[in-house]
This record gives C-alpha cells, sequence and structure tokens, in this order.
C-alpha cells in the first residue's frame, strides 16, 4: 500500500496505476462503514485509493474539529488489511495553501436541512470533494447514503461542473441495534449509546406508518419526534419528509420519499435517513 502526502506524489503515483480508478475519500477513524465503501470500490476497479483529511472548512465555529477523531496510524494498519492500493495523506497546508480563497457553493439543495442547521457546511464539503476529484482524477468515487444530503449536493456540483466522475452510492451501514455507524458514535458514553438506538427506531417508525398506509408528512413526523423525545440525552434538530432528489419537503406522501433526522444526544449530533418507496 503506497501512502502520498503532497499533490505531486499523488499525481505521479496515480499516472502509473491500473484503471478504473476508485476514490473513497474519508476523514479518517476508519469504521465498517468504510470498509464497506473500499469492498465495493475493489470489486468495479482496478486501482483503490482512500483520501484521509480532515477538512476544516466543512466544520462550524463551534462544531468538533479539534475533537473529531484523528488516529492515522490505526486508521492505516486498518487500510492495510484492506484492498486499498495507496492513500492520500495529505496535510492542511498542502491542500489550502496560504492564499487559497476559493469556495464552491452548490446552492439551493445545499442550504435546507444538514445546510440550514450547519451554514457553510456544503460549501467546505464541495470544495474538499471538488479539489479530490481534479487531484485524483477517478473514474468512480463512493459516499455512503447516510450522508444522503452530501450525495445530492456532490451530485449537483459534479453535473454543474462537468467532471466526469461517476458517484456511487453504498446502503447505510449499521450496528446491530440499528444504529448507523459513525466515527462521531465514539464520542457517546454507554448511557448515549444506549439512547441513540431510538433514532433509526424512530426511522422504523416512519417505515411501519407508511406501510399501514399512513400518507401524511405531518403525523409521521409527529410520531417519530415523541419516540425520539422519551429517552433520556435526545435532542432533536430536524425531521424531514422530502422528495429524494430536491429535498422539498412533502406535506402527503404520494411519491417516494427520504425521511431525514438529526438529532442530539448528548453533546453529539448524529444523522439517518431511510428512503420510502411509494409502492411500499
Amino acid at each position: 500500500m503506497e501512502i502520498v502526502t503532497t499533490i505531486k506524489q499523488c499525481i505521479e503515483y496515480l499516472e502509473e496505476c491500473d484503471l478504473p480508478l476508485g476514490l473513497v475519500p474519508t476523514m479518517g477513524a476508519i469504521h465498517n462503514g468504510h470498509k464497506e465503501l473500499i469492498k465495493t470500490a475493489s470489486i468495479n476497479d482496478s486501482t483503490v485509493i482512500t483520501s484521509i483529511f480532515v477538512n476544516p472548512l466543512q466544520f462550524g465555529p463551534n462544531e468538533d474539529l479539534d475533537n473529531y477523531p484523528r488516529r492515522v496510524d490505526s486508521d492505516l494498519e486498518k487500510l492495510k488489511a484492506l484492498a486499498v492500493d495507496a492513500v492520500f495523506l495529505p496535510s492542511s497546508e498542502e491542500i489550502y495553501p496560504n492564499n487559497f480563497s476559493t469556495s464552491i457553493n452548490v446552492g439551493g439543495i445545499s442550504n435546507v436541512l444538514e445546510g440550514q442547521s450547519r451554514p457553510g457546511h456544503f460549501n467546505g464539503v464541495a470544495t474538499i470533494v471538488c479539489k479530490l476529484l481534479l487531484i485524483i482524477n477517478p473514474d468512480h468515487v463512493y459516499f455512503g447514503e447516510k450522508d444522503a444530503q452530501q450525495c445530492l449536493v456532490i451530485e449537483k456540483m459534479v453535473h454543474d461542473l462537468n467532471i466526469r466522475t461517476k458517484i456511487l452510492k453504498v446502503p447505510t451501514v449499521r450496528e446491530q441495534d440499528g444504529l448507523a455507524i459513525s466515527s462521531r458514535n465514539m464520542y457517546l458514553s454507554k448511557p448515549e449509546r444506549d439512547s441513540a438506538t431510538i433514532i433509526y427506531k424512530s426511522l422504523s417508525l416512519a417505515h411501519e406508518l407508511h406501510s399501514q398506509g399512513i400518507k401524511n408528512a405531518s403525523f409521521i413526523k409527529n410520531s417519530m419526534s415523541e419516540l425520539i423525545n422519551s429517552v433520556p440525552f435526545t435532542k432533536q434538530d430536524y425531521i424531514s419528509v422530502s422528495e429524494p432528489s430536491t429535498l422539498k419537503e412533502l406535506d402527503l406522501i404520494d411519491c417516494d420519499a427520504l425521511i431525514s433526522v438529526a438529532v442530539f444526544v448528548g453533546k453529539t449530533r448524529l444523522i439517518d435517513n431511510i428512503f420510502l418507496k411509494s409502492t411500499d
């Protein structure tokens, strides 16, 4: 497994690699969700490169940039055991030199839900992903469906800027009790971890109500909210029932829908979602 730390080294390595090329971008703290992305990439691509970069531009001033888990040595050991050919491990100075001033604002779809709760977040996401795609020029880039809005923002950016990389989405990986796997789960205390299971239970409730023929979005959201509030340590940020490609809020679920939630468990903010098919 090759480790490259500069853009120049990365480009030189990739000039000699076998195609197709797959990119799995991460912020480190490698977990089973990342492993599933890498597994999928290894099936589709002859060369798999993983990036590890904690992107400061996507963190707000009162968020967890300083505390975000950084376990580079452990991450590299985990990646060596997977089908990873190279790791791009740049410094902040390498990606954002002193004179860097460009920001990508996708607009529209980036301003609701996560964009509303975390102003500027998706500008940071779009900027780093665009840089990685231009540096690495992969045939495919892999993201998890847990970050459904992020996928939509990146798809919009790639379309608008005529970037040729194909975005492939991988289903959310969950713990046995349903909690979506996330690097931020390690922030949770044992009691908070127990309460966090209510997030997926609320999404499962939405699916159950929908399968019973209930199409009123407000009723479903209120039912989810009551369930989330029934356990300690939880504070709801938002619950959304939206059209999956536009994130336009739905009053009546008469088409496919994306159910999205953001919940504080203690001080830790977690997100999750499920897709509802109109035929369910």
